[in-house]
């Protein structure tokens, strides 16, 4: 049972929603207030988080980028109706996915599967029986291990959320290959979870950054403007 923490200020939601992610046979802890909840995981994390962003006290930019220092568990953010602002902020700071208010509480059962399914599958194997995605790849200064949920460039570690790890191993699987936004976000989300081209952008953004910091030169991933990415091997 995948245990669930869900972070708002707003006790209809926190109510309604709990009882509708228990009715699915998630665990859920309740919190409202990003410093109750940061509180609570630096006992122990979650399976997943989903947060509001705008909450008293602590709001969820700043339990999002406490959380990013320790741990790259799977976060979906809850944004108001018209905050664009926010959503690509809460992309390029290490969300994995948001859903917009008023939401559609199915949807975002959806989004939670489809998240929880791509964090399964590039955890260890209990099985042992790996299948070819699963293995080590290395392209140039790139060792990707998805078993272990490990990336490295030139033998320095890089710590990648769920998304970003998928969108480095669809594009680094078949260098010099353009990949379309469509075709990425096929690779991160389900077919029943719609995303637009800004989500796919941000995440790029977010995942040259963190590569960056590695080697201040990384030039890997190439933008083909009005087309997609390709991944380069150096």
């Amino acid at each position: 049972m995948s245990k669930i923490a869900l972070v708002d200020d707003d006790r209809n939601i926190l109510t309604s929603v709990s009882m509708t992610l228990e009715a699915e046979g998630f665990e859920v802890e309740t919190y409202n207030d990003g410093q109750a909840a940061l509180d609570a995981f630096n006992k122990k994390l979650p399976d997943m988080a989903v947060l509001d962003i705008k909450m008293p006290r602590m709001d969820g930019m700043d339990l999002l980028q406490r959380l990013r220092q320790k741990s790259q568990m799977p976060v979906i953010f809850l944004t108001s109706k018209d905050d664009e602002i926010d959503e690509v902020l809460g992309l390029r700071m290490g969300a994995d996915d948001y859903v917009k208010k008023p939401f559609s509480q199915r949807l975002l059962v959806e989004r939670i599967r489809a998240l929880l399914r791509r964090q399964e599958a590039i955890s260890s194997d209990a099985a042992g029986t790996a299948s070819p995605e699963a293995k080590v790849m290395e392209r140039g200064n790139l060792r990707m291990d998805p078993l272990r949920h490990a990336v490295s460039w030139k033998g320095r570690d890089v710590s990648l959320t769920v998304t970003e790890f998928l969108l480095l191993q669809a594009l680094a699987q078949r260098p010099g290959f353009v990949k379309s936004r469509d075709q990425l976000m096929d690779v991160a989300y389900d077919d029943q979870v719609y995303v637009d081209d800004r989500t796919i952008d941000s995440h790029i953004k977010r995942l040259r950054k963190k590569m960056r910091t590695a080697d201040s030169d990384f030039a890997a991933i190439e933008t083909l403007y009005g087309i997609g990415y390709r991944y380069n091997e150096e």
